[in-house]
């Protein structure tokens, strides 16, 4: 006997078998059940989630000879043909292949006639958005009220290129994507039932590869137990793949987090030898990030699977959660620009590149940098000069913290007891101005200046800005002035406050000037018109 492919012996039969859809099942099994039928059903999902052996099964339960329900018995002639796909009152038309509308018309000629040996006659109708727009209008009277003999189901991968009034008259389903664990467990139960030797590591590898599509996971199902001789393990199923080993991978972060370059390359340059799918590759790095990300945020007695992955525990404890989340972010901008890279290599080793580079630098981290000036070589400048020999000038430049300071660089003059007034004076920008504009004074010495910001401006307060507004304290009240920032609300009103404050004044002065002007009542009584109190703009 012929081998039969898993895809086609282990599809689902009943709707107990079906792998998630909960919201269908349950939908389904009580309309049949409580004998509350449409006559047209719309199933939509990607490719592999069980759309069209949804369809089949539920004309299974209408045809089935002992009776309508939601569990037939798979055993009568009605059950069995079906399931052998040769009901002849199960008309299955695949619409890529018939969208004309001639043929159409030759379909919905014969849905008068009664069902030859079932209780009704089953139209299936699959990937129904390739239908011309001359089909679907040939398609809709008869789709709105057939004769109760009939019944429509309908599947699709795109919803939205069907017209609303096919949607109108149809019973939505949408089918929605299975998750790894879902796949994870009915490739286990499958295997098992086949009495192949498994690893979890390469059912882990299948359930990913199939990306929600329980047809494309039978398939690589298939695929991996003929490359590996009637088994499966994780290390072969990743080389029949173009995955990568854990351990390169693991090395990978190990690297991130040893600020090694050089072992960075070197694990590239090891990965590179097995020619992967570089895409794949950084996918799968960013799915390892992500875990780690998850561990970060986890109590450390929480029960969550990843506690239990020992390797990841110690990245996630070894790591600070703002490399983690900016790692990450990196690796998911570049992967959109990996094809534009020279060679897929030199773009994935860009992208770990990056991450090294732009690690932020611990708060007060000073960068030493070396600049070697060359002298021009101006031909009349040389003429003027003596013979004497011309060195190259090395200038050593420390790189610190970049600071506002006013517009002459120098030290202005205290301002004592007028917070707002320091803060222009020191000319600063951006959010270091919005941060010092959230605080108030709460005491000032020759030596310390200390400010209370408020609670709820509390994110202001990172370690770049933190430096930075310091710097311009420096320079503003001199180098022996620190800042100590405290988090808590203060009854005194902060620039910002004020500024909000003086805002609404205006605001509400410009509203009442408006509202009681003659001129503009004369308008509004002429013209029976309103004022639009969103434009009213203080001058």
């Amino acid at each position: 006997m012929s081998y039969q492919v898993l895809a086609r012996k282990w599809r689902p039969r009943t709707f107990q078998d079906m792998v998630g859809q909960s919201h269908v099942l349950k939908t389904l099994s009580n309309a049949l059940d409580q004998d509350r039928l449409h006559h047209a059903y719309l199933f939509s999902g990607t490719r592999g989630v069980g759309k069209t052996t949804l369809a089949r099964i539920l004309a299974k339960c209408l045809n089935c000879d002992n009776g309508v329900s939601s569990t037939p018995c798979g055993e009568c002639n009605a059950c069995v043909a079906i399931d052998e796909g040769r009901f002849i009152d199960l008309i299955e038309v695949d619409a890529a292949s018939r969208a004309k509308v001639e043929e159409t018309r030759d379909l919905m000629d014969n849905v008068q006639y009664a069902p030859t040996s079932g209780r009704y006659k089953v139209y299936l109708i699959d990937e129904i958005h390739m239908f011309s727009n001359h089909s679907f209008n040939a398609l809709l009277k008869t789709l709105e009220e057939p004769p109760p003999h009939v019944k429509f189901l309908l599947a699709t991968t795109e919803p939205k290129k069907l017209p609303v009034t096919i949607l109108s008259r149809c019973l939505q389903f949408n089918l929605s994507h299975l998750t790894n664990d879902q796949i994870g467990k009915q490739v286990e139960m499958i295997l098992g039932e086949e009495s192949i030797k498994f690893d979890q590591g390469s059912v882990e590898l299948v359930a990913r590869g199939a990306d929600g599509s329980m047809r494309d996971a039978l398939s690589l199902l298939d695929q991996a137990i003929a490359y590996g001789g009637g088994a499966l393990e994780e290390s072969q199923v990743r080389a029949m793949m173009g995955t990568i080993e854990s351990a390169d991978l693991h090395g990978l972060i190990q690297a991130l987090i040893d600020a090694d370059p050089e072992a960075l390359l070197n694990t590239i340059e090891t990965i590179a030898l097995q020619s992967p799918d570089f895409d794949s590759l950084l996918s799968e790095l960013l799915s390892l990030l992500q875990k780690i990300a998850i561990i970060q945020v986890l109590p450390e007695n929480s029960n969550n699977l990843l506690m239990t992955m020992k390797e990841l525990v110690n990245f996630a404890n070894a790591m600070n959660k703002e490399d983690t989340q900016l790692y990450y972010q990196i690796g998911m901008m570049g992967r959109k620009d990996l094809y534009l890279a020279p060679d897929p290599k030199s773009g994935f080793e860009m992208v770990m590149i990056r991450m090294l580079a732009f690690k932020p630098a611990a708060a007060g981290e000073i960068t030493n940098k070396t600049q070697t000036l060359k002298p021009a070589t101006n031909n009349t400048a040389t003429s003027q000069t003596t013979s004497k020999p011309v060195t190259q000038a090395v200038v050593h430049t420390q790189v610190e913290p970049i600071a506002e300071v006013t517009a002459n660089n120098t030290p202005a003059k205290k301002v004592d007891g007028n917070w707002q007034s320091m803060i222009e004076a020191m000319g600063l920008k951006g959010l270091t101005k919005e941060l010092a504009g959230n605080c108030v004074i709460k005491s000032q010495t020759d030596i310390k200046l200390e400010l209370a910001l408020a609670t709820s401006q509390e994110h202001l307060l990172n370690p770049s800005q933190k430096i930075r507004f310091e710097q311009a304290i420096k320079t503003y009240l001199g180098e022996e002035v620190k800042l100590s920032i405290v988090i808590e609300n203060s009854d005194n009103e902060t620039p910002a406050e004020t500024n909000a404050r003086v805002g609404r004044e205006r605001q509400k002065v410009a509203e009442n000037s408006m509202n009681s002007d003659s001129g503009v009542q004369s308008l509004l009584d002429t013209f029976n018109g309103a004022i639009d109190q969103d434009s009213i703009q203080p001058q």
